[in-house]
Parts: C-alpha cells; sequence; structure tokens
C-alpha cells in the first residue's frame, strides 16, 4: 500500500515536470520566433521616405562610442530593454548631411538617455551641431535634467528646455581612484611595481594610499585644461562670461536660494536655459513650430539619425576610405569583447591592405593601451601598410595614451581632438606576491627547479633579487624602445621624446605644441586627410568589423532594430559605484603580455 502511494506521488511529481518542462520548451520556442521575426523585420522593413519641413531628432542612448559592439542578450534587455550604446560617427555623418538637405528644417536634441561619453566625442558632436546651427536652421534641445555631459551638448543648442521638476548639474570635473595600498598591505600581500616614468602612474593603486606628487600635478593640469575647454564653450554658446559659469559652480547654494529651492528656476535665472517646459508642453511646442506630433522616432517628421541616413541615396564613389575602430583595452591574441586583440585586429589590417577596394585607412584609436607586445604588433602592420603605399592616418578619439599613442605611430599621419587624452609614453610591470597571506593560513609552497628562473614569476612565492633585476632591465629596455618608435615616427630625437614622455598625459592640443600629433581635428578631418593622401576627391567611406558568428550578427541586427525604440534608465550613485569597481577588476583581467610589459595609462577620459 505504502509502494502505491510513492508510485502515486511520484507519478503525479513526474508529470508536474513534464508540464512545467512543455511550458519552458514553449516559451523558449516564442522566444526565439520573436527574435526571428524581429531581425525579419529590421532586414526587410522599407526605409520610408524623409518629408519636406522634417526635422532630425538626435536621442543618444547610452555611452557615445565610436563602434557599437555586440553582447550577450542581456545587454539589449536592461533595465528599460535596450543596448546602451550609440555610434558617434552615425550622428556626425547624419548631423553634417543634414545641414545641406533642403528637406531637414531644424535638429532636436532629447539628452535624457546620453551617458558618459568623454569630453572630446561629446565636443566633436557639439561642433558639428554648432556648424548645422550656423547654416540658418534651429536647434532645440531639452532635458528632464541635464548631468554636465548632457548639459554640455545641449547647451549648443538655440534654444534649451528644461523641465520644471528638473535639475542642472555643472559643477566640474573630478578624478578619483581607488587605493588599496594599505589593505593589501595588511592582508600581507605584496605587489611589485617596475615602471620608467616618474609620471606612469597605473600601478599607484597597488602600493600606496593616495596620489603621488606628479600624478597630481599632471592630473590637476589635465582637468584644468579640459574644464577651462567645456567653461568657455557652454559661455560662449549661453552668451555668458565664463565667469558666470564659475560662480554656478562654485555658489549654487546661493543660487538655489534665491530660487526658492527650485534647481531648474535657479539653472533659468541663471541664463543657463531658456525655458522650463513639462513633456506636453515640449510636444506641443514642436506640433506648433514644425508639424510633429511626437519627437519620438517613427513621426513622419520627426527623423532619427539612422531612418535619415538609410534614406540617403546610394552613390558611385572611385574609392573607399575604411575606418578601422581600435577600441578599449590592448590585448595580446585574439582579445575579447571590448578589447582590442593584438592577433585579431593586425589580421583585420592585413585584409584591408590587401583589399584593392580600399585606397585609404583611418584608425580611429580610442584605447588607453595595455599589451606593449599587441600595440607593437599593431603598429608594424600599419608601417607596411604604409610600405605598399596605401596612406594611413591615425585619428584619436577620446583616449589615445601609451599603448594607444605607440599605435598611432604607424601611420603618416596622426590627428587628434584638442581634449583627447594622449601621451602617457612610459612602460610598467606589475606582479603579486601573495606567499605572505599564504603562510599565514598555513599553506607551504616547496618543489625543485632546474633554474633559479625556472617558474617565475609565481604569484605564491616572493621574487628574487635576480628576478626583481631582470624584470627592470626588461623594463629599461621596453622604455628606450617606446622613445626610438616615437623618435622615428615624428622626426624627433629620443632625448627630445624622453623629455615629452616619462609617462606625462597630455591633452591633444598640447601633444600638437610638443610635436607627438600633427594636426588637431576630428574623424572627419582624418577621413578627409586619408582620401586626399589617396588622391581620391569622390569616395565611400565603411566600417570593417571583426569577423562575427551567426549569434553575434543575430544579436547585432537584433540591437540595431530595438535601440532605436526605447531608452535606458540612468544608473544611480550605487550603481556607478559597484560598476567602478567590476571595471577595475575585469581591467586586470584583460593583462596577457607574455613578457609582462604594460603600455596602459591611469586616464579614463571625463
Amino acid at each position: 500500500m505504502i509502494k502505491a502511494v510513492f508510485r502515486f506521488i511520484g507519478g503525479v511529481f513526474r508529470f508536474l515536470y513534464r508540464c512545467v518542462d512543455l511550458l519552458r520548451r514553449t516559451l523558449l520556442n516564442l522566444l526565439l520566433v520573436g527574435v526571428l521575426a524581429a531581425v525579419v523585420v529590421a532586414w526587410w522593413r522599407p526605409v520610408p521616405g524623409i518629408d519636406d519641413g522634417s526635422v532630425l531628432v538626435l536621442r543618444p542612448t547610452g555611452m557615445l562610442v565610436e563602434q557599437t559592439r555586440t553582447g550577450s542578450p542581456l545587454d539589449l534587455i536592461g533595465p528599460d530593454g535596450v543596448a546602451a550604446e550609440t555610434a558617434l560617427g552615425e550622428l556626425l555623418d547624419a548631423v553634417r548631411a543634414a545641414r545641406e538637405d533642403e528637406r531637414i528644417t531644424a535638429l532636436i536634441l532629447e539628452t535624457d538617455g546620453l551617458e558618459g561619453s568623454g569630453i572630446a566625442r561629446l565636443a566633436e558632436l557639439r561642433a558639428e551641431i554648432e556648424a548645422f546651427r550656423a547654416s540658418g536652421k534651429p536647434v532645440l534641445a531639452r532635458g528632464e535634467r541635464f548631468t554636465e555631459g548632457q548639459y554640455y551638448l545641449a547647451s549648443v543648442a538655440d534654444e534649451v528646455h528644461l523641465s520644471p521638476d528638473g535639475f542642472l548639474l555643472l559643477r566640474g570635473l573630478a578624478s578619483y581612484s581607488n587605493y588599496f595600498g594599505d589593505v593589501l598591505e595588511r592582508l600581507g600581500v605584496k605587489v611589485h611595481v617596475f615602471r620608467v616614468g616618474e609620471y606612469k602612474s597605473f600601478g599607484e593603486p597597488f602600493t600606496r594610499d593616495g596620489m603621488s606628487p606628479e600624478s597630481r600635478e599632471n592630473t590637476r593640469e589635465l582637468l584644468t585644461r579640459l574644464w577651462d575647454a567645456v567653461r568657455d564653450d557652454i559661455a560662449a554658446s549661453r552668451k555668458l562670461g565664463p565667469a558666470a559659469i564659475d560662480a554656478w559652480t562654485r555658489y549654487f547654494a546661493d543660487a538655489l536660494e534665491a530660487a526658492g529651492g527650485s534647481p531648474a528656476q535657479a539653472a533659468l535665472d541663471a541664463g543657463l536655459v531658456d525655458t522650463l517646459s513639462t513633456a506636453d508642453e515640449w510636444r506641443a511646442l514642436l506640433t506648433e513650430r514644425f508639424g510633429v506630433v511626437e519627437s519620438r522616432f517613427g513621426d513622419g517628421k520627426a527623423v532619427s539619425a539612422g531612418r535619415y541616413l538609410a534614406s540617403l541615396p546610394e552613390r558611385e564613389a572611385a574609392g573607399r576610405v575604411a575606418v578601422l575602430v581600435a577600441r578599449g583595452p590592448i590585448m595580446d591574441g585574439e582579445g575579447t569583447t571590448g578589447t582590442v586583440g593584438g592577433e585579431a585586429f593586425a589580421r583585420q589590417i592585413r585584409a584591408l591592405r590587401d583589399d584593392p577596394s580600399v585606397a585609404a585607412l583611418v584608425v580611429r584609436i580610442d584605447s588607453p593601451g595595455g599589451s606593449a607586445w599587441a600595440a607593437e604588433q599593431i603598429r608594424r602592420e600599419l608601417e607596411l601598410t604604409r610600405r605598399t603605399g596605401k596612406p594611413v592616418i591615425a585619428s584619436m578619439s577620446a583616449t589615445a595614451a601609451s599603448g594607444g599613442y605607440w599605435i598611432a605611430t604607424g601611420a603618416d599621419e596622426i590627428h587628434a581632438h584638442p581634449l583627447t587624452l594622449t601621451g602617457s609614453i612610459g612602460i610598467f610591470a606589475l606582479f603579486p606576491d601573495l606567499s605572505g597571506p599564504l603562510d599565514r593560513v598555513g599553506v607551504k609552497v616547496d618543489g625543485v627547479a632546474t633554474g633559479p628562473l625556472a617558474g617565475v614569476p609565481d604569484p605564491r612565492r616572493p621574487l628574487s633579487p635576480q628576478a626583481v633585476e631582470i624584470m627592470q632591465r626588461s623594463l629599461d629596455f621596453g622604455y628606450r624602445r617606446f622613445l626610438q618608435t616615437v623618435a622615428d615616427a615624428r622626426g624627433m630625437s629620443v632625448e627630445d621624446v624622453d623629455r615629452v614622455a616619462r609617462g606625462r598625459v597630455w591633452t591633444g592640443e598640447r601633444a600638437h605644441a610638443l610635436g607627438l600629433v600633427d594636426a588637431l581635428g576630428g574623424l572627419h578631418g582624418a577621413i578627409a586627410a586619408a582620401a586626399d593622401r589617396a588622391g581620391l576627391a569622390d569616395y565611400e567611406v565603411v566600417w570593417p568589423e571583426p569577423a562575427a558568428s551567426p549569434r553575434e550578427r543575430l544579436l547585432r541586427s537584433l540591437g540595431e532594430f530595438v535601440s532605436t525604440e526605447v531608452r535606458i534608465a540612468p544608473q544611480g550613485v550605487f550603481g556607478r559605484l559597484f560598476a567602478s569597481l567590476q571595471r577595475e577588476v575585469e581591467a586586470l583581467l584583460t593583462w596577457n603580455d607574455p613578457r609582462h610589459l604594460y603600455v596602459h595609462c591611469l586616464c579614463e577620459a571625463p
């Protein structure tokens, strides 16, 4: 009887399991069908034409990047279901083309979805919008609230609208890092940092409890130059003096008190915005002025950057200029998502070098550096490309420092935005010694070796004096190699390069004055220079991407379909804190140089 009861209960559970399993498989199949349907729609939906009297709507989502990348499915389904990246090049091309297009009468900018994107990238887009405005076409911008980056971009508009319940953050620039020296010492962890260049500060967080005087000096100078440029740009657009912007950043509490505690009213009183408008009032204004029923994409008169570019007629071009993006830390080998793999990137360069349809190459660099081995591997391929007679131009984005600068020396010309962070010509190595904490918990390390350097480095054992000496000599040689590479590329003496090197970071404007950069300008200027060197008056610009798997192509197509329809929720204070810590840990995992020598800069562009 008992056995029968248990058999009955087991049968019930098996039946329930089969039901749940069937439901699970059904839901997964429905999800797959939905994804495939979305991709088919994205591929096959017709691109509507552009009506006369249309307005170009820019609503950047997430970070402005040089080239969007494919992530996991969860990246496409964020807090509000979006991929949090917008391609800068697409916005630049759309604004430039719309400036001369009689069908486009105005530009609408909504910044609520924009995350931190690097001042140089924002400045480049801002300059393109300013040129659009100078053509006589109006530019209107609105935000429910404005962060520094959002307002820097929006301030270029003829009219800036802010929600009555919103606020405007304009606090200046800051750079703070986590320092683990004390906690590592308490844990008994010793971190050996080898470096050449007193300004090469990347290893400092692991050995100190605060900034070194050299790092503080360099960082203060950089932030001051960047902030002065941002402040002056905002002041000029708003027809205010720089002192008025400084007053807002320093005496915001007084402005808030004078406005009865309303941040939005304080911004209006200070002349930083023109109008306080609710979302429905904003929509009514757009309808009245431009016939736009909704400012969101999809309305007949409101045209997104992607839809506008897709509507432009194709034309025959005499040749092609390829823009190859080096984005993220530089790794040895194939690399991973979000990094520049030396092997993979070199292979892309060789393919473009051998492609007869590509007349010139622009390398768009947005990298703080990384593996010295991989950086030289990439630089060498660029040099070989130049030797074939195919022009190579390096275009620096927000950051192109250390290994990023090493790559650039392989080009015929180096172009940088005045607010690019570059230089950081130096080298370092870092090894953790975990023998102390292991010994504390009773873990002993013992064994045999056939030579004094066999098994070195091993984080379980202290570095021997001989290993320390060898490491430092290798570093000194690597630094001399870096100096010589720059000297040969720039037509400078090694001594002159050393004076502006030693790990110091410069803005693009200062790097140009010091002879490290050939021209100041953005992406379009670099592309034009490449075409000019190739003798092309008429050309097509192409953006090669790494070979993608079917899964990645599927996700990219899905992302392109959904990213223009939905928005991302802003990240909170704790989210930013933990994201910062996660990035620092993940960055350590990219360190795989075979010689353990790194040309990396602790200089994230604000």
